[in-house]
């Protein structure tokens, strides 16, 4: 990542971004979007947004963060609904920390207009 590309991987500078999504001045559009936001917010350590981006019946109540890891790249591995169209759709990702990976099938809901995060499967 250089210092003007965001943590998601997209080359696009992290303010224009998912810095975007996190400061609150725009609503990630899709699933996939939500998503490359959230991998940026755990680079960033940005409980507030994971919390305010996960679904209320599945949200715990606070979220701890280890200072330790290192994120290091995220590659979406694959989708099924989560566009403008949909209420619902699932992301495969895998998201890579120095020392290994988490291989994750993530699921997905609209909720008053918004996206946001259900819960997850781990795969491997």
């Amino acid at each position: 990542m250089t210092t003007r590309s965001c943590p998601c991987g997209l080359s696009e500078p992290y303010e224009t971004c998912c810095g975007r999504f996190h400061s609150g001045a725009a609503a990630a559009p899709t699933a996939k979007a939500l998503m490359r936001s959230r991998y940026s917010a755990f680079v960033q350590r940005d409980a507030g947004y994971l919390l305010r981006t996960w679904h209320p019946r599945t949200r715990p109540e606070r979220l701890a963060l280890d200072p330790g890891t290192r994120w290091t790249g995220l590659e979406i591995l694959g989708t099924s609904g989560g566009s403008a169209f949909h209420s619902t759709g699932t992301v495969t990702f895998r998201a890579s920390y120095r020392g290994g990976a988490l291989h994750e099938r993530s699921r997905f809901e609209r909720l008053d207009g918004a996206w946001v995060y259900v819960d997850g499967e781990f795969l491997d």
